[in-house]
């Protein structure tokens, strides 16, 4: 199985970990891609609820389609792709708050 995106916190200390929350505060997850692809399919939009494991995109990369899905439940706040968009391994796809 291919894993084309990774979840990370998109607030932290400078070495990349998690900083502390605040109690009822929420960390926004950022969305980036694991590997250099073409952007086949735009599923959600900005605006949109959605929930674990929601399909945000479509990658196409070696004739293989690879759904990039939400790993936590929220509100997508930024998307930075189009369809037709070539991503490069790190750059970022969503921001789900």
């Amino acid at each position: 199985m291919v894993v084309a995106f990774s979840i990370s916190p998109s607030s932290g200390d400078e070495r990349g970990g998690v900083s502390e929350a605040k109690r009822g505060e929420t960390v926004a997850e950022e969305v980036r891609a694991e590997m250099a692809a073409n952007v086949w399919k735009v599923v959600a939009a900005e605006g949109d609820s959605v929930e674990d494991g929601d399909t945000l995109v479509i990658l196409e990369s070696m004739k293989m389609e690879i759904p990039v899905v939400a790993e936590s439940a929220g509100t997508l706040t930024q998307l930075t792709v189009n369809e037709g968009d070539i991503v490069n391994e790190g750059d970022l796809i969503a921001v789900i708050d």
